[in-house]
């Protein structure tokens, strides 16, 4: 053996390569990518202002309004967690097909919602819709990846979707307020409806006719399907199950990005602020479209459980900035800070539940870590809009700095538990493909 010390390594030197090695993806890759790009903008165009649409243009109020929001979110996670398995059956194209037209038909039917009897359960229908199609068109699209993908290339594919989707967020950002403010919240539905129908033709035009097909079950040297325990189960499994129902505090967070920010930075900020919220909101994405690629390339070898505490510290740890009180200066440094600590951990959990993942089973891991993502958004909708009436009323005396201390200290269980259990969970968390245990 040689006793010559292995070069240091330049983590700015692998990060180009890392680039370099998605050069040679096709389009099995690239075009589920540019369909959630722009479903991206779709969906979160509809999901930036659905509040103020449903509980003024269709007059359901805050309470109701918050709740029917939280359904749509929590209904989204909740079709991963159980229906995710249909991708690794009837294949990644057919499933991008069938989910696209279920989110051009719920969102068709919400803008006819207010002008249609019975418009509420009009609107439940429509969410309904909506949830299931965006909920299987993530776990589609992860699967894609993950075929597309091999170790090379694995974290920078990873950190491509989640930038790309988050692109199509900012495209939609820039464009919404103005519409908006020409044709009301109704304007803003109707033209993501129609970047459905762009994104679909797109899609069965572009997308491989001969890629994308179910996943056969592996079988055994006679040819005989391969059995399963239920120890195999991520359920089964308790430290990842700790895992990822730790993450339940900091993902409140990001469901108040949609269920509380519209209606905090509407009332408690001067119109002219409130009329520009989407360009607010939308420095979130410009920074994810910018930062996950670079943090995921610098830090792919750096254990998930490492990236996942000091990300969710970070963006805990911003929403502190929010309780003195409004302040434009202080709003826009939490979203900066809070973005870049999305950077840090969000990619590098999908890439680490995909790489658990056996290539017939990528659909049902990613179903099951995003369960704790659906109790999050579905809980935090039965809380917010009492919140926002209690502590941020539309009219009348507010309150918002209790308002932010409790989602900021509800937020801080996240990174205080996964410190906490770091030693524990190290004994049974895996790293990702290609990471290398953690020295932090």
């Amino acid at each position: 053996m040689s006793s010559t010390a292995a070069a240091p390594k330049n983590p700015f030197r692998e990060m180009v390569e890392a680039f370099k090695a998605v050069r040679h993806l096709d389009r099995r890759f690239w075009v589920p990518n540019a369909v959630f790009l722009l479903d991206g903008a779709a969906y979160f165009g509809v999901l930036n202002i659905l509040t103020l649409h449903l509980g003024t243009t269709v007059g359901l109020g805050d309470v109701r309004a918050g709740q029917l929001v939280a359904y749509m979110t929590g209904m989204l996670t909740l079709a991963m967690a159980l229906l995710g398995g249909l991708v690794d059956r009837l294949g990644v194209r057919r499933m991008i097909t069938l989910t696209i037209l279920g989110s051009f038909v719920g969102r068709a039917l919400l803008v006819a919602a207010p002008s249609l009897p019975y418009s509420q359960a009009v609107v439940f229908v429509a969410l309904t819709l909506m949830a299931v199609g965006a909920g299987l068109l993530q776990t589609s699209v992860y699967a894609a990846v993950k075929q597309s993908t091999d170790e090379r290339n694995s974290a920078v594919g990873f950190s491509l979707i989640y930038s790309l989707m988050n692109l199509g967020i900012v495209l939609e950002s820039s464009v919404s307020s103005p519409v908006r403010a020409a044709w009301g919240t109704t304007g803003v539905m109707v033209m993501c409806t129609g970047l459905t129908l762009v994104y679909l033709v797109a899609h069965l035009a572009f997308f491989p006719r001969a890629a994308g097909g179910p996943v056969e079950a592996p079988k055994d040297a006679a040819g005989a399907p391969v059995k399963t325990s239920w120890r195999e189960h991520p359920l089964a499994d308790a430290r990842f199950l700790f895992f990822i129902f730790i993450l339940l505090g900091v993902r409140t967070l990001f469901a108040h990005q949609w269920l509380t920010m519209p209606d905090y930075v509407t009332r408690a900020y001067p119109q002219e602020v409130g009329a520009r919220y989407e360009w607010i909101s939308g420095l979130n994405p410009l920074i994810i479209v910018l930062g996950t690629p670079l943090v995921a390339a610098l830090t792919r070898k750096v254990h998930v459980l490492t990236m996942m505490t000091i990300g969710t510290a970070v963006s805990a740890l911003s929403t502190f900035l929010l309780v003195p009180g409004p302040d434009l200066a202080a709003l826009l440094t939490y979203v900066i800070i809070f973005s870049l600590g999305e950077a840090l951990w969000s990619s590098r959990f999908l890439e680490y539940v995909a790489s658990l993942a056996p290539p017939a089973r990528v659909g049902m891991y990613m179903g099951v870590a995003n369960l704790p993502w659906f109790l999050a958004k579905f809980t935090t909708g039965l809380y917010s809009g009492a919140m926002l009436a209690q502590y941020c009323p539309k009219d009348g005396p507010q309150d918002t700095s209790t308002l932010w201390l409790v989602y900021a200290l509800i937020a801080c269980t996240s990174p205080v538990g996964l410190l906490l259990a770091r030693r524990w969970l190290l004994g049974g968390v895996k790293a990702s493909a290609d990471a290398e245990p953690a020295t932090a």
